[in-house]
């Protein structure tokens, strides 16, 4: 007779490979949007964070000159006239312009957007922080 032995055979079943390469498609078809979201609102946050420090130092010129630097203030780069705001920097792909709204220089203009976000920030002395919409991922133009 022949001799019948039962064979232990280590491995993962077809069925449990299928299982398990569903579950990870799943879950990255959840994960990837998320995550292209959050990095959309993380380069808007940098862009509003840049404004806020414009209009910060544009504060900081008024108390001691009673006027707000001439603009227009145009970036990146570093040859710009936000150099004459002390403090003032942009973080990289963020760009901002701005100007001056009365001849004696009493209020402002400046808007502030990254190249990669979705929204334009707008801040004036008089009215704060506005915003946009904007198309992500390019020059960004109002809309």
């Amino acid at each position: 007779m022949m001799n019948l032995v039962k064979k232990s055979e280590k491995g993962f079943t077809l069925i449990e490979l299928m299982i398990v390469v569903a579950i990870i498609g799943i879950l990255a078809a959840i994960a990837i949007p998320q995550f292209a979201e959050y990095r959309i609102r993380a380069f808007n946050s940098s862009a509003q964070a840049d404004l806020r420090n414009i209009m910060t130092a544009q504060e900081a010129a008024y108390a001691d000159t009673q006027t707000y630097v001439e603009m227009p203030i145009t970036g990146p780069g570093p040859i710009s006239s936000i150099n004459s705001l002390p403090g003032a920097k942009l973080s990289q792909n963020v760009t901002a312009d701005g100007q001056a709204v009365s001849s004696l220089a009493t209020d402002y203009s400046v808007t502030s957007k990254h190249l990669q976000g979705n929204t334009i920030y707008t801040g004036t002395a008089a009215g704060g922080i506005t915003t946009g919409a904007g198309v992500a991922g390019t020059a960004l133009t109002d809309t």
